[in-house]
Formats: structure tokens, sequence, C-alpha cells
């Protein structure tokens, strides 16, 4: 696979993940489908058990989430720029400190967005934990799988 195919794989990727965040995008089914587009170029041991890895760890994603309860952003109170926002350093964080900056990142975010947002740390923090409440477990969960499987591409393209 040459190198602007891989920088694709990783655009479709990099879509996925942010599909995560937005509503009605299937962000799961796109980092999958990166992750088949680059075994299918590929045709290597690795690769296969990549994609094999993260069709399970997006099947098992799936379970959990039907077992989450169902989110809802309006009735937590947040805009869906903060919580855009707040998702995009999740992703961020993950990178900065692998797998415990995901959710790090995510938090901490929202809570900043939400103290720019209404003014003091008192409120602030009453909205973030609503919305965490509403929202974040959920799509944190799936962020997370998908970062994993993303993650393991990413190695395996740097090994490979």
């Amino acid at each position: 696979m040459n190198l602007w195919q891989l920088v694709a794989v990783g655009l479709v990727m990099l879509l996925g993940l942010l599909g995560v965040l937005v509503p009605g995008i299937p962000g799961p089914l796109i980092v999958w489908a990166g992750t088949l587009w680059w075994a299918l170029s590929e045709k290597s041991g690795l690769a296969w058990t990549v994609l094999i890895g993260a069709t399970a760890v997006l099947l098992l994603n799936q379970v959990v989430k039907w077992l989450l309860p169902a989110r809802n952003p309006r009735a937590a109170g947040a805009p869906y720029r903060t919580l855009f926002l707040a998702g995009v350093a999740g992703i961020v964080g993950f990178f900065v400190v692998p797998v415990l900056g995901c959710p790090l990142g995510a938090v901490g975010g929202l809570y900043l967005l939400e103290r720019i947002r209404l003014g003091g740390h008192g409120q602030a923090w009453a909205s973030t934990r609503t919305v965490l409440r509403a929202t974040g477990l959920s799509v944190l969960v799936e962020l997370f799988a998908c970062l994993l499987v993303a993650g393991s591409w990413a190695g395996a393209v740097s090994a490979g």
C-alpha cells in the first residue's frame, strides 16, 4: 500500500472518529470500513489480525452501548458544539496520554467549555455531571472502541 492510500485510510479513520461525536454519522462503521480497506489492500497476516480484532472490539462496543441507557444531549442542556469539542479533546487526549487521555481530555474539555459558557465553577461542574450522565458514558465507550481500532491500525502500519 502506498503512502497516499495510507493517508486516505487515515483520513477515513479520522472521519469515523469524528462521526462518533456527530449524531447520525455511523462512526464505528466508518472506522471498520477503513480497517477493511487497509486489510484488503495490505493482504498480510498482521492486517487480517487487526481486522479481526477491530471487528471483535466494535461488535463488543455495540453490545455495551445497547446495555447502557440511551443518550439524550438536549435533555442535558449542553449545546452540540460543546459536546463535539469535548469529544475532539478526548481524541487529542488519547494521543497525548495513551488510553487514559481519552476520558481525561473529554471530561476536562467539557468542563472547560461549560465553565466558559456558564461563567462559574459550580454551574459548570453541575452541567458537566449532567451531560456525563446523559451522554458521556455512551459516547466515551464508542469513542474508546474506535480509538483502540485506529490505534491498532496505526501501530500495525508503523510496525509493518
